[in-house]
């Protein structure tokens, strides 16, 4: 979703139809419901395109494929014709690995699709647009991922520089600076730059979850847990503010509102560990003591190390070979 609405601030000027615009303008808000009915009620020709990109961006692909299919092939504009393929191309990579998730063979051919236009494209951006804003973002993303943080911090300041309004470069500097904290300053700056992310995007669920998290730890938890609200309304299915909210209430011995919002969360992501402990608590708080054996029985599971010949192989690399 994070990637569809940064795209759509790149649409063409103001249209014509009064509905479209404020619907354009309602979706770069974050207003994802107020977006969708202006551009349900709009007459012009390309409200259904738009109201397409709106459904791609909040996980209603199923519903958007049409449209896109037939605009993208139809697009006389260029940047029409882009965002419809990139929303496109998003649409069917989720949708296929929803429908197959541990298909090895569709694994395989979505990583390789991506090195292959990954490595293409960063050579083009460096190639050709070498001042802009979008290099110093990606140069930023590939030092953060090797654990540079510092480095990273500051070509996403320099992007930053370049084009203050441009979404997503508040949220990963925020981060970095989160990640590589030392001490209460530098967490009140991470602060400041996911709040400067949820000025220019009031909808971001996940500058609120880190909002709400930040000012949780600084002690402000009534505050914090407004944030942690917000990011659960803006994205219902969102595992981390279900456990964070979930977790609240289990501190407030709210006991069947912990248990349902920890129960949604462990079926969004069964894998969460931290989703099942808390799950497992909920419930022996509760005194269901035979839900929380259920949990602790699943939890055990997740912790358990994975078997197999390779596990073995890798088990076997780290062994010092026997004496002679």
């Amino acid at each position: 979703m994070r990637a569809i609405s940064i795209l759509f601030l790149c649409v063409m000027p103001a249209l014509a139809d009064d509905a479209l615009n404020r619907g354009l303008e309602a979706f770069h808000a974050g207003r994802y419901s107020e977006a969708k009915g202006l551009l349900e009620q709009s007459k012009d020709a390309q409200a259904p395109v738009f109201l397409a990109l709106v459904r791609a961006a909040t996980g209603g692909c199923m519903d958007a494929l049409p449209r896109l299919s037939a605009a993208f092939a139809a697009a006389a504009d260029p940047e029409l014709h882009r965002l419809t393929g990139e929303a496109l191309l998003n649409c069917v990579e989720s949708n296929l690995k929803a429908d197959y998730p541990a298909d090895p063979d569709v694994l395989y051919q979505a990583a390789r699709a991506h090195m292959r236009t990954w490595n293409d494209i960063v050579y083009q951006m460096f190639r050709k647009t070498p001042g802009s804003y979008r290099v110093n973002q990606l140069s930023g993303e590939i030092l953060e991922i090797q654990g540079k943080y510092q480095e990273a911090a500051a070509e996403y300041r320099k992007a930053i520089e370049k084009n203050p309004r441009a979404l997503d470069l508040h949220f990963r500097l925020g981060r970095v600076l989160l990640i590589d904290a030392h001490g209460p300053d530098a967490t009140e700056s991470a602060r400041r730059e996911f709040d400067a992310e949820l000025a220019l995007n009031a909808g971001d669920a996940a500058a609120e979850y880190e909002v709400g998290q930040i000012l949780i730890a600084q002690g402000k938890r009534d505050t914090g847990a407004q944030h942690l609200e917000r990011a659960l309304a803006l994205r219902p299915d969102f595992a981390e503010a279900l456990v964070a909210v979930g977790r609240l209430r289990l501190e407030d011995k709210k006991f069947a509102e912990a248990i349902s919002l920890l129960t949604h969360a462990v079926k969004v992501q069964p894998g969460n560990e931290t989703a099942h402990y808390s799950l497992m608590m909920a419930y022996r708080n509760s005194g269901d003591m035979e839900a929380a054996k259920r949990e602790k029985a699943l939890l055990d599971e997740l912790q358990k190390p994975p078997e197999g010949e390779f596990t073995d192989f890798l088990k076997k690399l780290g062994e010092k070979p026997p004496k002679q």
